[in-house]
């Protein structure tokens, strides 16, 4: 009963951000020598409200750059400098339930999917954006929302991610472990399953990453994992890239932990991503 008791208050926990659980934003792109930046508001299909940052493009190209788990956009922000410095427009927001935006429970994909829309439809109406040179970069859960969406939004022409999740029960298996001491035995996973879907009201087969993936192709796809990750199977690289169709690169760095390849690796990660971006970003067909 202790242990029923300890896996539902931590399911709890770990579904629900509410602003008052969540970290001040202190932090700006002027902190990253980011000048011209506007702050957008946006409202996503299902009427919540988001906040972010827009660097507005030099060379006709704009990257969805999404944060990841309990974060937000001031983490995208050395990844949006770099872009920026290559000509990029960046649009960064807060997820719902994350940051400044709107919302408390996470659905880790499901939902927000809106959000990330409402950032692509944003870019539509720049002028200086062309809706045919638009790719996404995210972060864990954030790269995994990008890849469900783009699976649905083929105008999504390149994407990028760091340390994403194959499936939402290796994630639930790994963190029963980390959060609660208790082993990831399958009975236990299955509560955790059921205790999520009950309180987001999604079921867990609509957060597949590993279905959507093979439906990205023939647009290409930059999967980026660490061999010492703690927080999903350290082979989640392996298996998304293995069901990706072409094209399609796999950075497997076995020292690297749970993302920030881009501070870690800085000159490499710059090179990978600038050079993938600028192949099917820049470069006519």
């Amino acid at each position: 009963m202790l242990a029923l008791l300890i896996l539902y208050n931590t399911t709890m926990e770990v579904v629900h951000n509410p602003l008052d659980n969540r970290t001040e934003i202190n932090t700006s792109p002027s902190d990253y020598d980011i000048l011209n930046y506007e702050t957008v508001e946006l409202t996503t299909f299902d009427d919540v409200k988001l906040v972010g940052w827009y660097i507005p493009s030099r060379n006709g190209a704009a990257i969805i750059a999404q944060h990841g788990y309990k974060s937000d956009r001031t983490v995208m922000l050395n990844i949006a400098s770099m872009l920026s410095r290559h000509g990029y427009g960046v649009i960064m927001i807060d997820l719902r339930a994350h940051g400044e935006s709107e919302g408390d429970i996470i659905t880790f994909g499901k939902l927000e999917r809106y959000d990330v829309d409402a950032a692509y439809q944003y870019l539509l109406t720049r002028p200086e954006v062309d809706k045919n040179r638009i790719g996404a970069i995210g972060n864990s859960m954030g790269g995994a929302t990008l890849i469900m969406y783009s699976a649905d939004n083929p105008n999504i022409k390149a994407i990028a991610v760091q340390s994403s999740f194959a499936q939402i029960e290796d994630v639930a298996a790994v963190n029963i472990q980390q959060y609660t001491g208790l082993p990831p035995a399958q009975p236990l996973t299955y509560l955790v399953k059921l205790f999520v879907e009950q309180e987001t009201g999604v079921q867990a087969e609509e957060i597949s990453v590993l279905d959507s993936i093979g439906k990205i192709s023939p647009r290409p796809i930059l999967l980026m994992q660490g061999g010492q990750d703690e927080f999903i199977p350290i082979n989640s690289g392996q298996r998304l890239f293995d069901a990706a169709g072409e094209p399609k690169e796999l950075w497997f760095e076995p020292e690297q932990e749970h993302v920030f390849f881009d501070r870690d690796y800085p000159d490499e990660f710059e090179n990978r991503v600038i050079g993938f971006f600028d192949i099917y970003l820049l470069e006519d067909d």
